[in-house]
């Protein structure tokens, strides 16, 4: 099936944020607000990316596959931390790219392979990989419950996935649903819930952790970080691009802060 205009738009828009990311000001408000320098769009900090990979069991030996990769955050770090052999996937290859040049300055060019690939239909045998991981990428794409098989299928048996996702807060009346819409990621909205996806898919939780406060800590290191910047920014975006861009941050915040969006971390395990 060929993207919608909506899917198309949104591997542009991310293409652009990854070269973007690259720019000097742009790593050193990441490393402010995340701990790292990779040009990554999730809100992955350093300390939940050790939380992950512990939880994955990842070590020598391991093959992961990482979905939605873009540039390399937190797949590489994890290549490079605990030892394990990654396999990055993602649409936009200006992301890969850009993994792949990081992986080869870090000497990690024996560990590290990418792929374009949708991650509903992922080009891999069933049971290729040991674990899987995706950082704020369901809530970026339509077809969740697709991506949840295609996952289910090229892990084995017994195997974990370990993922974050934004979503919108059950219960809330029609203005507040809008307002979780209009500022979340672009796919925000799910015909079920998560629980109710990753069942359907054959999935078995074991652990789903609440993150919105940290989201909201993280989000809040953005909006200071940036202030720090704003000559760079003014620079990069142009006046009523950061007004714009600064705009829509508070818009974000509030909403997190005011219980509209949740973030959340799923261990599953593949049944």
């Amino acid at each position: 099936m060929s993207p919608s205009p909506k899917e198309r738009a949104q591997t542009e828009r991310f293409a652009e944020i990854y070269q973007r990311s690259q720019l000097p000001v742009m790593k050193l408000v990441e490393r402010s607000v995340c701990g790292c320098d990779y040009g990554g769009t999730s809100w992955t900090t350093r300390e939940e990316a050790d939380e992950n990979a512990a939880q994955l069991g990842l070590g020598s030996g391991v093959r992961l596959l990482d979905l939605g990769s873009g540039s390399g955050w937190p797949a590489l770090y994890w290549a490079q931390t605990t030892g394990c052999a990654v396999m990055l996937t993602d649409l936009p290859f200006d992301g890969l790219n850009l993994a792949a040049r990081r992986a080869a300055d870090d000497g990690l060019r024996e560990s590290c392979y990418f792929a374009v690939a949708s991650g509903a239909a992922l080009p891999f045998p069933d049971g290729s990989f040991d674990a899987i991981s995706h950082s704020d990428v369901l809530c970026c794409l339509p077809d969740k419950l697709e991506v949840l098989q295609a996952c289910h299928g090229v892990l084995r048996q017994g195997a974990r996935m370990v993922f974050s996702v934004i979503s919108i807060s059950p219960g809330l009346d029609e203005t507040d649903y809008q307002r979780a819409v209009d500022s979340g990621p672009p796919f925000v909205e799910a015909e079920q819930d998560y629980p109710a996806l990753l069942a359907q898919s054959g999935w078995v939780i074991d652990q789903r952790r609440e993150v919105t406060d940290n989201f909201a800590a993280t989000y809040s290191r953005l909006i200071d970080a940036e202030a720090g910047q704003v000559d760079a920014l003014l620079e990069l975006f142009g006046e009523a691009g950061l007004a714009e861009r600064q705009v829509g941050q508070r818009e974000k915040i509030r909403a997190i802060s005011d219980g509209v969006l949740c973030r959340e971390i799923f261990d599953v395990v593949r049944g």
